[in-house]
């Protein structure tokens, strides 16, 4: 099929090659010229405008956007409600609150458009190991995009997961965990490190990914940071929060569920911004390995 990229940042770009790969024609656009470059070079079609992106689409148009959730992706959505016909496809692949994505969808479908809400999982990895997509939205959109979800999802990590807020709903959901987990490991890394007996962090990384019960992929991504930096010293203990963790905690407050560990993992984040901890130090090292989030370095 033939769709459009918004957005060709850590994400998107990659997403663009991992469709290239799999015989997908796209029209890839991004306020930088330099990354239109990139993704030119990588074998895409590239757009100057939304409008000239528009242009160079088959009906019904597919237009999928990775652009920071927000400002940003109210502005592209505005501006593509003015340019596409009834009976196209918005996809949205940031990380949206949901209820703006209600509010979005409805909006959208006065004009006919369709609108799906894709949560995306993978980071910068999901370019070779795949992205896991958690669609919110009507089946019969969800149809006309689904060539380029198989592509983009390994075997089994795509699936529609209900109407339309449900798939940044679940993808909100799926982050406040991370945080959860993150912070486990970071605490008890860190119990490790202040222990009397000196411990050899990354050999205990290591071991714990061959038959533990905790063994899991952010244990590998923590074992390689640390066998590149044994103390993490490159590393500052300051987590920032992507805006999830919050949004899933206040759900919780909504739903009257006692979410008592994604809460303190969120509160752990702001107290990381003022002291320093090889608590904070793991989780900012693990979300620069999984995702290419960036750190702040000592």
């Amino acid at each position: 099929m033939k769709l459009a990229m918004i957005g060709l940042g850590r994400m998107g770009g990659n997403m663009v090659v991992r469709l290239l790969r799999n015989g997908h024609e796209v029209v890839a656009f991004a306020r930088s010229e330099a990354s239109r470059t990139k993704a030119a070079s990588m074998g895409a079609e590239t757009a100057p405008s939304l409008a000239a992106l528009v242009e160079r689409l088959p009906s019904p148009r597919v237009i999928w956007t990775m652009v920071p959730a927000g400002d940003t992706t109210e502005g592209v959505i505005r501006e593509l409600s003015e340019l596409l016909e009834a009976g196209d496809v918005i996809v949205d692949g940031g990380n949206s609150n949901y209820r703006d994505t209600k509010r979005r969808a409805a909006e959208l479908a006065e004009r006919g458009i369709r609108f799906l809400d894709c949560g995306t999982s993978g980071g910068i990895w999901g370019l070779e190991n795949g992205y896991c997509l958690m669609v919110g939205g009507e089946p019969e959109a969800v149809r006309i995009v689904e060539p380029a979800f198989l592509a983009l999802a390994p075997e089994g990590g795509y699936a529609r997961v209900g109407p339309s807020g449900s798939g940044h709903f679940t993808k909100m959901v799926h982050n406040g965990i991370e945080y959860g987990m993150l912070a486990a490991f970071g605490e008890g890394f860190e119990i490790l490190e202040r222990s009397e007996f000196d411990l050899d962090l990354e050999g205990v990384a290591g071991i714990w990914r061959y038959g533990s019960v905790v063994r899991s992929w952010l244990l590998e991504l923590l074992h390689d940071a640390l066998e590149r930096d044994p103390k993490l010293e490159a590393v500052r203990g300051y987590v920032e929060d992507s805006g999830e963790g919050r949004w899933t905690v206040q759900a919780a407050i909504d739903e009257d569920v006692p979410a008592y560990v994604i809460a303190s993992s969120l509160f752990a984040r702001f107290a990381s911004r003022r002291d320093e901890s090889f608590s904070a130090k793991v989780i900012a090292a693990l979300r620069r390995e999984f995702g290419g989030h960036a750190v702040k370095e000592t």
